[in-house]
């Protein structure tokens, strides 16, 4: 082969680029994952993500394909974003090291002290003068704006630090946003992510939301191929179409052995993450709080004495729409014991806000036999106006709560005044217990509700659902779903600020936390006291009144015996 035809065959293949880069480096051939990375930079859309596993060399080859697009045309223009500036400088240090290594690839040098040749800005040599450097390297929150480019390459621009709370993810996002207004309108012109997701709300599925079609290759073939959502690479698509093994590796670059230590050594949640780029793991175990571990079922004057709890699909309730994680559904109860009676006592926990952006939020909660019972919930926007004290009393009344349960760091106990002013002039006879918390909001909630959910304690109505679901109707969809409560229940964690708004979860929560004693008892106990109580007082009617008795044997009927101004009631025995 002639030099003639090699650098034609250099120009117009990247993976041969590539393959020639890593020989001046004294790397081993490329393996097939990295080819078909390189292959995807080179023939990709104009907008695209890479995810591959930890090791696979993701900047390596992302870095020789800039010096790769400048070698065909000098006159382009790259800017590299990594979350921090040095990170994004190591890589265009890395561009330069190649640049002065390589013989064929010095042209691309500086040739005069005009030129800039930084870790920040450099230009390459055949470049035309121009305002903007031919590779720009600067961190995620550093100043893009006021340049142009024909390349932007996003390198790990998510990482713990940057993306761990919905705020810090949406700043993200609106950082990366403005890539668009930096991007040059020419036809070729391109925006390349590279990173590992964090979490299943990662910024990646915003962008591949949004036309940044995504490229995925994990270091094993997956045994559940539904996690990725069908971003599989198309090479391991095919793979898995014609029979491979599933979890053995996809590529050269670790052995079957070695991933093995890397796992054990890692643990499993990190292992699913870093190699498998497979986030369910994770996210079960940072967000805690299920909508599956609830047990939804309408919910009137009276309850059941005892519920029992199953996620078998034959009780998913479809209808309701569920804004969780992937895959979490909301259940009805398998069983419902026959049983009625009375709730033990009913509260309204209130958390009040001023006016602005947050929620005056009212829950409506109920207690029976060691369950806790999420009855109705309202928001209000307006703070703490008359308006807004009015319908909470009202609905408090209308379910016949004894008591208004307030949190009183906002406002240093002034809400609770207002409240008791309206119950005075409203005549309602309901009394109004301050609560203060003194722990961190995501610890105090997780810490109370986690128990609930996992021993199946906490009982929704559907129609709670139903009015979470639709309210706030003149804000945007992103906007709703900050407000609504099951959003606020599924990304709640450990981290502060884990969600940007918290008030339905949190009135909620206080509410149930005020019933934790009560809890503590057992359904099947409370069912067998108030049996034996019943059996009790169905004995005392037949001593005191056996022509009484007699009747109701005989007809089938219950009865009930009038003592001491309270009805006791007789079961139906027949």
């Amino acid at each position: 082969m002639d030099h003639q035809e090699l650098e034609h065959k250099i120009r117009s293949d990247f993976k041969v680029f590539l393959t020639l880069v890593w020989r001046e480096l004294d790397l081993p051939k490329p393996t097939r994952a990295q080819l078909c990375i390189a292959d995807y930079l080179q023939n990709g859309p104009k907008r695209l993500q890479i995810s591959a596993f930890r090791g696979v060399g993701k900047s390596w080859i992302t870095a020789a394909f800039v010096l790769w697009v400048l070698f065909n045309d000098p006159d382009k223009k790259i800017m590299v974003i990594s979350a921090s500036k040095e990170r994004a400088d190591n890589f265009s240090i890395f561009c330069q090291k190649l640049i002065l290594d390589i013989s064929w690839l010095n042209f691309l040098g500086p040739q005069d002290k005009d030129q800039r040749w930084s870790r920040i800005s450099f230009d390459v040599g055949p470049a035309k003068p121009h305002q903007a450097p031919s590779v720009k390297s600067v961190g995620i929150t550093g100043q893009m704006t006021g340049s142009r480019a024909h390349l932007m390459i996003f390198d790990d621009v998510e990482v713990p630090a940057n993306s761990a709370t919905d705020m810090q993810r949406e700043k993200l996002l609106q950082l990366v946003t403005e890539s668009e207004s930096i991007l040059t309108p020419d036809n070729d012109s391109r925006i390349l992510f590279l990173g590992t997701p964090q979490s299943t709300f990662t910024i990646y599925r915003k962008l591949a939301e949004r036309s940044y079609r995504p490229f995925v290759w994990p270091s094993r073939y997956p045994k559940d191929t539904a996690n990725y959502e069908g971003l599989l690479a198309p090479q391991l698509v095919d793979d898995i179409e014609k029979g491979v093994e599933r979890w053995t590796p996809t590529d050269s670059r670790f052995s079957d052995l070695d991933l093995m230590e890397r796992e054990a050594a890692m643990g499993r949640s990190n292992f699913m993450l870093q190699f498998q780029l497979d986030t369910s793991l994770s996210d079960s175990e940072k967000f805690p709080l299920k909508f599956q571990d609830l047990i939804v079922t309408s919910l009137g004057p009276e309850c059941a004495e005892r519920y029992a709890w199953s996620a078998d699909p034959r009780y998913m309730i479809k209808t309701l729409n569920p804004v969780g994680l992937p895959g979490d559904r909301f259940y009805g109860p398998m069983f419902i014991d026959e049983g009625i009676c009375p709730y033990d006592e009913t509260i309204v926990s209130v958390d009040p806000s001023g006016r602005g952006s947050d929620e005056t939020t009212a829950c409506v909660l109920s207690q029976a036999n060691g369950y806790i019972f999420i009855r109705q919930m309202m928001a209000f926007k307006d703070g703490y106006s008359d308006d807004t004290l009015t319908a909470i009393i009202r609905m408090g009344k209308r379910h016949g709560a004894s008591k208004l349960l307030v949190e009183s760091n906002f406002g240093d106990g002034m809400v609770c005044e207002l409240f008791k002013r309206h119950l005075i002039q409203m005549q309602v006879g309901m009394d109004v217990e301050e609560v203060r918390a003194t722990v961190r909001k995501e610890e105090r909630i997780i810490q109370t509700l986690e128990p609930l959910l996992n021993q199946h304690k906490l009982i929704m109505d559907p129609k709670v659902l139903e009015w979470d679901y639709a309210s706030n109707p003149e804000s945007p969809p992103e906007r709703r779903l900050e407000y609504m409560l099951m959003y606020q229940m599924s990304r709640m964690c450990r981290d502060k600020g884990a969600v940007k708004h918290d008030d339905r979860i949190d009135a909620m929560a206080q509410g149930c936390q005020y019933f934790i004693d009560a809890v503590a008892q057992s359904a099947h106990q409370a069912q067998a006291r108030r049996k034996n109580e019943e059996w009790n007082a169905m004995m005392t009617a037949f001593e005191n009144h056996p022509h009484l008795a007699t009747d109701a044997l005989v007809l089938g009927h219950s009865f009930r015996n009038i003592q001491g101004g309270a009805e006791t009631k007789v079961w139906d025995w027949v």
